[in-house]
């Protein structure tokens, strides 16, 4: 028979995550100071510290709208720069037009972003 375990409940859900070495150092360092284990530290860390949660507000239904319409007409652009490129390589378009649709093509882009960012 293997030894009890300390908790009370048996332990089921894992988690995990990446750090830089820069954001693990200075953990690292506590989690040593502490004399614990690492998932024991991080568990009390996160279990009994008091964290505020700040929660992102939803998008509204017209952002949501706004983002599905703006991914659809970006891939629509997308594919429009694409055959305008294979129309220029292929010298069915001349370069200088080529390049003028394509900044066209950009600039609608960005103003589409801009606006995106500017609904709720």
């Amino acid at each position: 028979m293997g030894r009890p375990s300390k908790y009370k409940e048996l332990l089921s859900d894992s988690y995990s995550f990446k750090l830089t070495k820069s954001e693990a150092a200075p953990l690292n360092e506590k989690i040593a100071l502490s004399g614990m284990r690492r998932a024991d530290f991080l568990r009390d860390v996160v279990l009994k510290n008091k964290t505020l949660v700040v929660a992102k507000p939803a998008a509204s239904l017209e952002k949501r709208r706004m983002q599905f319409l703006f991914n659809k007409t970006s891939n629509n652009m997308n594919q429009i720069a694409h055959v305008l490129n294979g129309a220029s390589l292929a010298g069915k378009l001349s370069s200088p037009l080529c390049e003028s649709a394509i900044a066209q093509l950009e600039a609608i882009a960005k103003y589409l972003r801009a606006a995106l960012h500017h609904v709720d």
